[in-house]
């Protein structure tokens, strides 16, 4: 019988991750844990030796970037999920840790950094208004900090290889957007590009070019998927790099020296990559030869010699290697998870149906290793966002479902980002309708198919997932057995109202999108599961993070209380020191094995027996 992989190998700390190479190319920086908690370490690139150089105790620390100037190391960090997030600035030589951003309530961002000013760091802070960050110069030798540019409505701001702050993206009242231009020091901005609504999501800037005179565009401007420009800054004249007509740009790679853009990625079953730069084709194909999954770029030393590549599989570890560009090799690092090479893993296929309406819908299945594919009992695990995707490649949930005995079911129902405009935008206050259609219609062809027991069939989700499991509970209870919702929103008036004020400046694309709570709180009611509690009559499980901005816990509370003035059988826990997800791995670990028992209770698949160092909730 198929070995149980244990529920730490899957959702516990990795061995290593998110290695990095020093601007000097000479030292190689990656994530660990001590003592049970996420830290950065440093090391020689060629050989073993790392050792500890930040310093967290609680949250544990998962990105971090070396500074330009060879000395440093700066990661962000929240307290207890909150998303306030600090900056924190390591000196690796001289041992310390730092909070350079020690302000209670503000959240600071990088907004950009650059090799020709190796001390300065460009950062975002919201001291002055919670819901705009305006652009502040760290200086990393000393701590200082000095207001570059006050924030006049901006969700991202545009910044050049000078780092010299050239204008901003803003969302207007009507849900489009605009790329705005000009001087911050008089706060006079010119519209360099307007786009409606349908094009808001689906446009963002990749940066400038080398002198300043044009900017790399995402946008589905005039077209249905968005495309790579190169868009002058004096006249809107603008060339296209790259395009397809169904998929958008999902990544863009740059030169940090010349600024010429060198691959562009589009995500379709999975990562496809465009090499734009002919010099580097013989380098990208080696790089490509290493290993058989999914390439993604990780950094570079300032020479542009040295760079480390990630390369994530669906039966195996994400594995990463250090490619030399002078030799035409590359080395392997490590493994994020080692311990899964032990276990057989089970394959991610993807598929693609007809919803009702005509629509494509593509999605990935993960059977159990070795079943026979018929009438298997079956979890429909749905993404958040919703104005994401999922994608191919190792993912905990689906690989721990399918060595438990399920079929993963992943389907990319409409509003999902990735896949052009129309597809997008088709999920335009279709939240409870037609994009919970798409998930009744993916499980309807998996049982047509043979796949899934109709009987024993779950819905499992955090975020927009867990709002599609609470609508699979109430708006459509008799097509699942049971359902699992982690930090779901419940009434969707309530959300909107208490959406982080951080998110104020994109709250016209909620009332676009989802729908407006003051002038249509009756339509947005009709689309929350707290309105129809009383069709419940499947097992729940709710997990909650106690601090979560996004999703408040009022959002679990209240369709608690309701179903147990109901009786409606239900299990919820809530982690205090948790935000908008579980990011600690006791956390992780205990609500992975409360959901590991409901699920065997339900759909009768496998069991690890919970441990005591799973960590404790309160229920």
């Amino acid at each position: 019988m198929l070995d149980l992989i244990p529920r730490d190998v899957l959702f516990g700390n990795p061995e290593r991750m998110a290695p990095a190479v020093s601007p000097d190319g000479a030292r190689l920086a990656h994530v660990a844990p001590a003592d049970g908690i996420l830290n950065v370490w440093v090391g020689p690139l060629g050989g073993e030796g790392a050792t500890q150089v930040s310093h967290d105790r609680e949250r544990g620390v998962r990105a971090f970037a070396w500074c330009p100037d060879n000395h440093h190391i700066v990661y962000p960090q929240d307290t207890g999920g909150d998303e306030n997030w600090h900056l924190h600035l390591v000196d690796p030589d001289e041992g310390t840790d730092v909070d350079v951003t020690p302000f209670d309530g503000v959240q600071a961002r990088i907004l950009a950094a650059d090799r020709e000013r190796p001390h300065l760091l460009l950062i975002g802070l919201n001291r002055d208004n919670p819901e705009l960050h305006d652009a502040y110069m760290l200086d990393v030798r000393d701590g200082s900090l000095d207001l570059v540019a006050k924030n006049p409505g901006f969700v991202s701001w545009l910044v050049d290889r000078q780092l010299r702050v050239r204008g901003g993206v803003a969302f207007l009242p009507d849900g489009g957007a605009e790329i705005r231009v000009g001087d911050p020091a008089g706060g006079d901005y010119r519209t360099l590009l307007a786009v409606g609504p349908e094009d808001a999501i689906t446009t963002d800037v990749a940066g400038f070019t080398h002198d300043g005179s044009a900017i790399y565009l995402v946008t589905s401007k005039d077209v249905n998927a968005a495309r790579l420009l190169r868009m002058e800054v004096e006249t809107g004249a603008f060339e296209v790099l790259a395009e397809d007509p169904i998929y958008d740009v999902s990544d863009v790679e740059v030169d940090p020296a010349t600024h010429e853009v060198q691959v562009v990625t589009f995500t379709r079953e999975r990562a496809d990559h465009v090499v734009l730069d002919e010099s580097l084709r013989a380098d990208f194909d080696a790089m490509r030869a290493l290993h058989p999954g999914d390439l993604h770029f990780n950094g570079r030393d300032h020479a542009d010699r040295i760079w480390i590549l990630g390369f994530t599989a669906d039966d195996g570890p994400v594995s990463y290697f250090a490619f030399d560009r002078s030799t035409g090799k590359g080395t392997f690092l490590f493994a994020h998870k080692p311990g899964l090479e032990r276990y057989t893993l089970a394959p991610m296929e993807p598929f693609s149906l007809t919803a009702r309406d005509g629509l494509a819908l593509h999605g990935y299945l993960t059977f159990p290793p070795g079943s026979d594919r018929s009438r298997v009992a079956t979890v429909l695990f749905v993404h958040g966002g919703p104005w994401a995707r999922d994608e191919w490649g190792f993912s905990p949930d689906p690989q721990w479902l399918a060595n438990r005995g399920y079929l993963c079911v992943q389907v990319n129902y409409r509003g999902s980002t990735g896949y052009g405009k129309e597809f997008l935008n088709a999920g335009d206050r279709e939240w409870g309708a037609r994009m919970h259609d798409d998930l009744l219609d993916t499980v309807a062809w998996v049982v047509d198919q043979g796949y899934a027991d109709p009987e024993r069939i779950a819905i499992y989700g955090g975020s927009y997932g867990g709002y599609a499991a609470l609508v699979g509970a109430t708006f459509s209870p008799d097509v699942f057995r049971c359902a699992i919702d982690v930090v779901g929103p419940s009434d969707l008036r309530t959300l909107i109202r208490s959406i982080p004020p951080y998110w104020a400046p994109l709250v016209a694309q909620f009332h676009q999108r989802v729908g407006n709570p003051d002038t249509e709180p009756d339509f947005l009611w009709s689309r929350s599961p707290l309105s129809r509690v009383d069709a419940i009559r499947i097992p729940m499980l709710i997990a909650q993070g106690a601090n979560d901005p996004r999703v408040k816990r009022e959002e679990s509370e209240q369709i608690v209380a309701a179903m147990s003035e109901r009786g409606v059988p239900h299990r919820y826990l809530v982690f205090e020191d948790e935000g908008h997800g579980f990011r600690k791995p006791e956390n992780n670990l205990a609500f992975h094995a409360a959901a590991e028992e409901f699920l065997a209770e339900h759909l009768g698949g496998r069991l690890e027996p919970a441990h005591a160092d799973e960590g404790t909730v309160a229920t």
